[in-house]
């Protein structure tokens, strides 16, 4: 009779529903650990956008409220206040931002878009939304212009024509200026798009049109006509006015500026090129480049400023782009480091009919935003406080570090404050509106980012803001490679062979460790004193592949793998290159045992900071190249340094600078002795997955068809065997074929484990379809798909104290290593416990076999305690190794573990592991699996991370299809499950991080970082830790026009817009030229969102305002019709005193 396994059943229940978390224990009760998480602590959403605005393309100024706005191709808008207020916005559509207008101390802004769309959007809030959108049909928008504190917006199109909205209702007015009536009527050509309008500043009845042939139209705004006509055969791109209103310039695609008299049409007053040589005959200069645009800023005690960009020669090929400034006689002109988008000239006062007086000007770059100081001599920049920094270097790894030692902060500050540069304007930064937060989240934050040059940056990520501390250069350690050698020789690996790939950072002890895409990993201790480094601590570690091991062409086959023995590659070298660096890279034969890159010989002087403990290297093995680390670990309590990729696991001894391990992956399935390896022969019939993987013709599905786990494709590298193809081809096959029935095997001596081996088949069947490559590049190409899949690297390392075994009485030093293939294979480490002994005596290190086995690659590790609590590795409190020994404190604060049990074989710890599908719990030291929960099937988790909350601990998984969920521990209950951000961009996935309290990040763009919550905490508070962008500010006074001004008409002339414009004046304007479109934030968008009783009252309330905004023009037009009939009263009486004692014959 057939027995009857439970176990199956569960774990066939298991894999049907992916949202299912089933206990795995027996005979003992899991519920003694007191789960606080629900589901009601979860939420999520978007913070705060950092960095600079991604390919940004139009940029507007409130001179009020000092507030900056950039807009971008995709719809995107960030408006800039003082340092640390930020808000980010988006239209829908992602259509190009092509204009922006403030309406001055207004608290609102008007957009322009691509798609040929106008949006009105309310700033008075602090996350800004539309109010009223409108949607042209008929007409391309080219330029617009909205006067100061008026209500009209003129709108001009590509077809010549302008309208007018009134941006209060966002309604198009009947009046329109027609192309046609606007130049002159024997002209036989049209204009072109309008690219310019203004109103003269003397006079807002005169409108100044400027169109893309180079005809100027002076246009009377009453008498509905052209007063002045000007024409320039070159093509305009900008116009500015004089203040005074009798002149203005424009420039031209031939580089010219020309200054036109408002009332002499004929000709310009003055034509310069200025940038141009001027021949000795007299002609025409050569033309240079066009200018874009131009501004005439003027001072009332000095020379007007003319500043402008563009214009330069055609002969300065290569030059960077340039801004000039003429003042008076001088012309400076500035180099920027980037190609100009946009720049506006910052002004003392908002009137145009005033003198100016410019004191700055900010520059829009393509990559950056720079703000030049006219007040000073040689026009020095602002110090940018801003994080728009990030993309300095392309990010390539991201870490994110919530609620940090307190001290941090002040450190990294106090040594990266001498890193400033110097020159910069004595000014206060001059965009200064808006007010901070006052959010109650006070906890530390650090944001840790690396770069492909190699350089480091830690970031103040506390209260929602982000500014810059510290920047680590780690190409210092190494030899500059030379321009022709970074091109054609092997030795670099890509075009950043400094490129950082990943990070490990213990904040107590501050020590880092980070590997590099050039297969070196360099320790890092923190110090505040400034040393000279004579000779760089340098360790070559060879490591071996394990198929070249396994069938070796030379020795048949037969061949153990051996561990790389401390005598050959233990002991610490110095930067000088080997002898047999210099003789492996001639053509002679193939490179063996020399690195990629080669470490400076000559003196390092480290400053405060971040110093040089150790260099690792990879070397290279019989003409192949070293694999790319994929996971990285330390720990300072230990003094180790644990590195793994595709070929194996090497741990380092950082203190006494030697090689503890250096093991091959297929070793670590081993008994503890690797030399005596002897895998048991396979039996038929249970070994699918291999056979499938033998042979890559079987089978129907094909690698396009698949999906595959970042984790098994990224790491695997490509690499050639000594001999022939086909035999190492068949030699890999047959070594796979061997491991993976070993483990088959080896899965019936543990009933919990016969799961992972059945899916293992499947798991690499879903695996065979490399996504786009990998997070990181491969450099060789001799290995197929199938191959290359087959490799089983080592994806997540973890330190740990714990009770392995049930015979341990206490928690014990061990490194947990996770492979692609799903298994947890444990390491003992025999740490002295002694500082004397720990530098004296080897650390001793055992395998102890694997632990647990998941479907999918292993992607992050974690202990809990038998109270649910998290055991974080030991580490050792910080202490400055450049200190006088008397003044070294090395306290190794170490966390206490659970307490060890006094009854046999109880557990009183967990294990937490997280892999690309699945997530398991194992209980300690009996290492029965507890709880498992299948996460995923149709995809897989691309970042998980164990966090802690306020309420408790949770796993929180980033996955492929876009997915955001959190589990509960230990129990693995879902209580978060979102559809966010489906995976577009690799960028995502190589930056996406969780933190602690329910903070998270990733890289949006290649130069904007998102950060997001999901803490329902956080969300409640956001508004609150939010900015203001809008505060109250009183509009300066307008000019005093002067007796004489006023006595003769020669002030500024005002209009009545509303008596042109209005709907009784100018009727109304086509409905099938714009469509109006209410925005969620406007009046229309309340309405149609409200309902119940609080609608009734909203609406209630709008309209109380409309018939409080009817009786207030009743009771203009009543007291109108008082005064009226008042005159009239008098004027009767008047008559009737004049006739009153007349006779009627003397009438």
């Amino acid at each position: 009779m057939k027995k009857f396994n439970i176990r199956k059943v569960l774990d066939g229940l298991t894999a049907a529903s992916s949202s299912s978390s089933s206990p795995q224990s027996s005979n003992r009760d899991n519920d003694v650990v007191l789960e606080t998480l629900q589901s009601e602590h979860f939420q999520l959403c978007k913070t705060v956008r950092h960095g600079f605005p991604y390919q940004p393309s139009a940029m507007a100024f409130d001179p009020v409220q000092k507030i900056l706005v950039i807009g971008t191709e995709s719809g995107a808008l960030r408006l800039f206040g003082r340092a640390g207020v930020e808000c980010y916005c988006q239209h829908e559509g992602n259509a190009a931002v092509i204009q922006l207008q403030f309406l001055v101390n207004e608290g609102a802004l008007v957009s322009a878009l691509s798609d040929d769309s106008i949006h009105l959007w309310n700033l008075r809030q602090k996350i800004p939304a539309i109010l009223h959108s409108l949607k042209f049909s008929r007409e391309r928008i080219t330029f617009c212009h909205l006067p100061f504190q008026s209500k009209w917006l003129y709108v001009g199109t590509e077809r010549g024509n302008i309208h007018i909205v009134n941006v209060e209702s966002f309604t198009l007015s009947g009046y329109v200026i027609m192309w046609n009536k606007a130049i002159e009527l024997s002209s036989k050509t049209h204009p072109g798009p309008v690219v310019h309008i203004s109103d003269n500043p003397m006079d807002e009845g005169k409108l100044l049109i400027g169109f893309e042939c180079g005809i100027v139209v002076l246009w009377d705004l009453r008498s509905k006509k052209a007063d002045y006509r000007y024409s320039y055969d070159e093509a305009i791109h900008s116009v500015a006015w004089h203040h005074e209103g009798k002149q203005f310039v424009c420039s031209h695609s031939d580089g010219t500026l020309t200054t036109w008299n408002v009332r002499s049409p004929a000709k310009p007053a003055q034509i310069i090129t200025p940038h141009g040589k001027q021949p000795r005959d007299g002609k025409k200069p050569d033309p240079c480049k066009p200018i874009l645009k131009v501004e005439y800023k003027t001072e009332k005690s000095g020379e007007p400023f003319m500043v402008l960009s563009g214009g330069l020669s055609y002969d300065t090929v290569g030059r960077r782009a340039c801004l000039t400034v003429m003042h008076g006689k001088s012309t400076a002109v500035l180099e920027m480091d980037y190609p100009i988008v946009d720049f506006l000239t910052l002004c003392e006062t908002p009137y145009p009919n005033d003198y100016q007086e410019p004191y700055a000007v900010v520059v829009l770059l393509e990559r950056d935003l720079v703000v030049i100081d006219l007040a000073q001599t040689g026009y020095p920049s602002f110090e940018n406080p801003y994080p728009l920094s990030i993309h300095e270097s392309p990010v390539t790894c991201c870490e994110y570090f919530a609620d940090c030692p307190a001290e941090l902060i002040p450190a990294l500050y106090s040594v990266g404050s001498r890193q400033k540069r110097q020159g910069y304007s004595k000014k206060e930064w001059p965009i200064s509106g808006g007010n901070w937060g006052q959010g109650a989240q006070s906890y530390p934050e650090i944001i840790i980012t690396g770069h492909a040059d190699g350089s480091i940056k830690f970031w103040d990520a506390s209260a929602l803001m982000l500014q810059v501390l510290y920047k680590l250069k780690t190409a210092k350690v190494f030899e500059k490679v030379p321009a022709k050698e970074e091109k054609s020789s092997p030795d670099v690996v890509d075009e950043d062979p400094f490129a950082v790939h990943s990070l490990s950072w213990c904040p107590e002890s501050r020590v880092l460790c980070m590997a590099a895409v050039s297969a070196h990993v360099i320790v890092y201790r923190f110090s505040k004193q400034e040393v000279t480094l004579e000779t760089v601590q340098l360790l070559e570690v060879r490591m071996q592949c394990e198929l070249n091991d396994v069938d070796s062409p030379e020795g048949g086959g037969d061949q153990a793998s051996a561990v790389s023995t401390p005598g050959a590659s233990s002991s610490p070298q110095c930067g000088t290159p080997h002898p047999s660096t210099s003789s492996a890279s001639s053509s002679e034969g193939p490179r063996d045992n020399v690195p990629c890159l080669r470490v400076r010989s000559s003196a390092l002087k480290q400053s405060p900071g971040y110093q040089v403990e150790l260099v690792i290297q990879l070397l290279w093995v019989s003409g192949e190249p070293p694999q790319q680390i994929s996971s990285l670990a330390v720990n300072s309590a230990y003094g180790l340094v644990v590195l793994g990729n595709g070929n194996g696991v090497a741990v380092v001894d950082y203190l006494q600078k030697t090689l503890l391990l250096n093991v091959t992956t297929a070793e670590l399935h081993g008994s503890p002795d690797p030399h005596q390896r002897q895998p048991r022969s396979p039996r038929k019939g249970r070994h699918p997955s291999g056979v499938g993987l033998c042979d890559g013709n079987d089978g129907a599905v094909t690698s396009e068809d698949r999906c595959k786990s970042p984790t098994s494709a990224k790491m695997s590298r490509k690499f050639s065997m000594a001999a022939d193809h086909k035999h190492d081809g068949g030699s890999v096959r047959r070594q796979f074929s061997l491991h993976v029935e070993k483990r088959v095997c080896e899965a019936e001596e543990a009933a919990p484990r016969r799961k992972a081996a059945s899916v293992y088949g499947t798991h690499f069947e879903h695996g065979l379809n490399a996504r786009d490559g990998s997070f990181i590049h491969s450099r060789s190409s001799s290995m197929g798909s199938l191959d290359r899949e087959a490799r089983e690297v080592i994806s997540c390392l973890h330190f740990c104290e714990i009770m392995s075994r049930n015979s341990e009485l206490a928690p014990a030093p061990s490194l947990w290593l996770g492979t692609t293939l799903g298994t947890v294979l444990t390491v003992s480490l025999s740490v002295p416990s002694a500082p004397e002994q720990r530098l004296q005596q080897t650390v001793p290190v055992s395998f102890c076999g694997s632990l647990v086995r998941l479907k999918g690659g292993v992607l992050r590790m974690a202990v809990m305690d038998s109270t649910g609590s998290l055991v974080p590795p030991a580490c050792e409190g910080w202490y400055d190794p450049n200190a006088p020994e008397e003044e070294r404190e090395r306290t190794r604060s170490r966390r206490t573990t659970s307490p060890s049990s006094s009854q046999e074989n109880q557990d009183c710890q967990y294990a937490v592991v997280c892999s690309e599908k699945q997530a398991k719990v194992v209980a300690m030291p009996s290492q029965n699996c507890v709880y498992d929960h299948n996460i995923t099937e149709t995809s897989f988790v691309l970042r998980a991370d164990v966090v802690v909350m306020s309420a408790g601990l949770c796993i929180a998984c980033f996955c492929a299809n876009g997915h955001i969920m959190t589990l509960s521990l230990p129990s693995l209950r879902p209580l978060l499950d979102v559809n966010y951000l489906p995976l577009t961009d690799m960028r995502i996935a190589r930056t996406f991080c969780f933190s602690n309290l329910g903070q998270a990040l990733y890289l949006t763009s290649p130069m904007e970082i998102q950060r997001l919550t999901y803490s329902q905490e956080t969300c409640d508070n956001l508004q609150e830790m939010l900015g203001e962008l809008f505060t109250p500010v009183e509009t300066p006074e307008a000019p005093n026009r002067g007796f004489f001004k006023g006595l003769f008409g020669g002030g500024a002339q005002s209009l009545d817009r509303e008596d042109l414009f209005g709907e009784l004046a100018a009727g109304k304007a086509s409905r099938s030229l714009a469509q109006h479109i209410p925005g969620p934030g406007s009046m229309e968008g309340m309405k149609g969102a409200a309902s119940g009783v609080v609608g009734e009252l909203a609406r209630a309330r709008i309209a109380l305002d409309e018939r409080g905004q009817k009786l207030g023009e009743l009771e203009e037009r009543t007291a109108a019709m008082m005064a009226s009939a008042d005159a009239f009263s008098r004027h009767a009486h008047d008559v009737m005193l004049k006739y009153k004692d007349k006779k009627w014959y003397q009438l």
